[in-house]
């Protein structure tokens, strides 16, 4: 398996992985926050025309799953982690993680939805915090556009850079 940066032949996969694999949130995540499909191609691209950039794992050619990263000055968000449902809990995701990590020096927060258990589980696995719900909507506000529906039903999870630079003092 190799993980590479995206390029711009590659958006079909991208959306094609996302819409797939979002699957698992429907009946999870609130009925109003769900659509079909998960995400748009105009959505996406607003994502990708506002800094969200992927890293594809691959291997022989087929995409087994995409991550994205977003600089926000002084944090990077990871956006839109997702693995074909064919190769979940096989190591994909994390293989991606470990990729976008060593992408960037800066404090890394993710947000995902709160029902969505085996996420938020993934993400403790690889050493991020739960933050607690008073933290996680004032950096949802803060970092994200999302709506406060969206707001109410995520949480935010944060690397230990993060709780070393902005953990006791907010950000």
């Amino acid at each position: 398996m190799q993980i590479r940066a995206s390029a711009a032949e590659d958006f079909p996969q991208i959306f094609t992985i996302i819409n797939e694999a979002a699957q698992a949130y429907r009946g999870v995540i609130p009925a109003d926050r769900w659509h079909d499909p998960y995400m748009s191609a105009a959505e996406l691209r607003k994502q990708i025309d506002e800094g969200v950039t992927f890293s594809l794992a691959e291997d022989e050619g087929r995409v087994l799953g995409v991550m994205g990263i977003q600089d926000r000055g002084d944090v990077a968000l990871v956006r839109h982690a997702y693995v074909s449902t064919t190769v979940q809990r096989g190591g994909v995701g994390t293989r991606l993680l470990h990729h976008l990590q060593n992408l960037t020096h800066k404090p890394i927060l993710i947000g995902t939805w709160a029902d969505a258990s085996w996420a938020i589980g993934f993400y403790l696995r690889n050493g991020f915090t739960l933050l607690t719900r008073d933290e996680t909507a004032r950096l949802l506000r803060k970092y994200w556009s999302i709506p406060d529906r969206q707001v109410e039903t995520s949480v935010v999870l944060a690397d230990r850079r993060w709780l070393q630079s902005f953990g006791a003092m907010g950000a």
